[in-house]
């Protein structure tokens, strides 16, 4: 049971703080809040259009191919801080791996996923 106290615990500190937080907001929160301070904040610029209009499947589409490639920066950051411990080994296994990289980065630019300014059918 000892390892189950300290799940329960965590769980309760989590549910403590969540309620803890709704009931101070009420508290201390305005009584009267301004419109100003009803609007939603989008950069300073009042919302514009339906918060429901469908995106292009362009956009997601990016946005995996930037997860993507952003990504392998989890992956370079060890690597460099071991490269001397992992020889040319590991110096080869990083080039493989940038290469398979550049070869989907080359199949994605000659595909047009990356081109704005045309839609694809």
């Amino acid at each position: 049971m000892q390892g189950w106290l300290s799940i329960v615990l965590m769980i309760a500190l989590g549910a403590a703080f969540a309620v803890g937080s709704v009931v101070l907001s009420g508290l201390f929160g305005p009584r009267r809040p301004t419109p100003e301070k009803e609007a939603p904040y989008e950069c300073g610029v009042p919302p514009v259009g339906d918060a429901r209009e469908r995106m292009s499947v362009k956009f997601y589409l990016v946005a995996m191919i930037f997860l993507l490639f952003d990504i392998e920066v989890a992956f370079l950051y060890p690597w460099a801080l071991s490269l001397r411990d992992l020889g040319w080994t590991g110096f080869v296994q990083i080039v493989v791996f940038m290469l398979i990289l550049l070869a989907g980065y080359a199949y994605v630019w000659k595909k047009g996923a990356l081109d704005w300014g045309k839609e694809r059918a």
